[in-house]
């Protein structure tokens, strides 16, 4: 990435998704088989994870491929391998989230515990329906989890300490993240500190795990030296962070229809985000006292909703956060500019600005 203007090296995001979709499929079908051989009963297991891993943004998938690319990496084959990986535990981070967080639906179909407990209730199976969900739901995030690490190894980089390193940070890292939403959550804590803890979720459970360390990853496969890859966690953070705040904004303000999830469904779960901390701090002090109490209760209503957006938006809340994402967006393209210092096509800048630009500013 040095000297004079080279070639863009990026593939296209659609050319991505293609050769991860069809890594994917062939590892499933093979992992599915093998299963069967020990037991038929292998694919009721199997067919609800399969459904849930079709399709999506591929947003990690991507990220880590067009690291593997900026470092000089050019083996399609093994990088294929590792982007799947990471769709695999991005499936297994959302299966689980989906029961901690007894949410329906996940892009507008049933959550994959939703549809194992709809199967316990069709066939007419003995127990809890809804504890069998559950139990199924979590045993098949967990083999999301096993697979993802099977198919990272057929990559060919379990050799490699430094992607050995930078794979297990990546597992890691999502784990710490989903425990630190959950217990922000739970825990009773003062306005002055719920800012702080809803950034510090908001950098280690999305901003890290969906477009720093993919990135990284992909970088550290090809070899890169560290400076490139600082280079990319600088960009990589604050792109994660602005993606994260579109999405607290699609989870109070976003079109069922589009999200695939209800209308002001974070406030429904009581999600304790940086958006909340902005309208605890700007709105009337009644206002302020009845959004926190009504926020994730038991017995909200569609009038409370509908009460609480409003708070939303009069107290200026939404306004300054959209300011918060426009900063972070800011700060993610300045430091694409030292990334095209290194001799980053032109092509290739504009490729991570519109994709910039389609994570932050989105309807889904």
């Amino acid at each position: 990435m040095t000297g004079g203007t080279p070639p863009a090296v990026l593939s296209g995001q659609q050319e991505v998704r293609a050769r991860v979709d069809a890594r994917l499929s062939a590892f499933l079908d093979r992992t599915q088989r093998s299963l069967e051989d020990i037991s038929p009963i292998a694919r009721d297991l199997m067919e609800p994870l399969r459904v849930f891993t079709e399709g999506g943004k591929r947003v990690r998938a991507v990220l880590l491929w067009w690291g593997y690319e900026l470092a000089g990496g050019r083996d399609t084959g093994a990088i294929a391998a590792a982007a799947g990986s990471v769709e695999l535990l991005h499936a297994a981070a959302l299966m689980h989230d989906d029961i901690i967080d007894a949410s329906e639906t996940r892009r507008g179909r049933p959550a994959v515990h939703a549809r194992f407990r709809d199967r316990h209730r069709t066939a007419a199976m003995t127990g809890d329906p809804d504890l069998y969900g559950t139990s199924a739901g979590i045993i098949a995030g967990d083999l999301c989890l096993a697979l993802s690490e099977e198919l990272f190894d057929e990559g060919g980089f379990a050799n490699s300490p430094a992607a050995r390193t930078a794979h297990a940070a990546l597992r890691r890292d999502v784990m710490l993240g989903q425990f630190l939403d959950v217990e922000l959550q739970a825990a009773c804590l003062p306005r002055e500190t719920l800012r702080r803890r809803a950034d510090e979720v908001l950098t280690h459970k999305t901003a890290a795990y969906t477009v720093v360390q993919p990135l990284v990853l992909g970088a550290a496969l090809a070899g890169a030296p560290q400076d490139l890859l600082d280079e990319l966690a600088a960009f990589g953070l604050p792109l994660g962070r602005a993606f994260q705040m579109r999405d607290d904004v699609l989870g109070v303000f976003g079109d069922p229809a589009v999200t695939g999830k209800p209308a002001g469904d974070d406030l429904v779960q009581g999600k304790r985000t940086i958006l909340v901390a902005e309208v605890l701090d700007r709105a009337p002090a009644a206002d302020a006292q009845w959004f926190e109490e009504r926020l994730g209760h038991a017995d909200i209503t569609t009038e409370d909703i509908a009460r609480m957006t409003a708070i939303i938006v009069d107290s200026g809340a939404l306004a300054a956060f959209e300011e918060l994402i426009d900063r972070e967006t800011g700060a993610a393209l300045r430091a694409l500019e030292a990334l095209a210092q290194r001799g980053l096509a032109p092509a290739d800048v504009a490729t991570l600005t519109q994709f910039a630009d389609a994570l932050t500013d989105r309807r889904a």
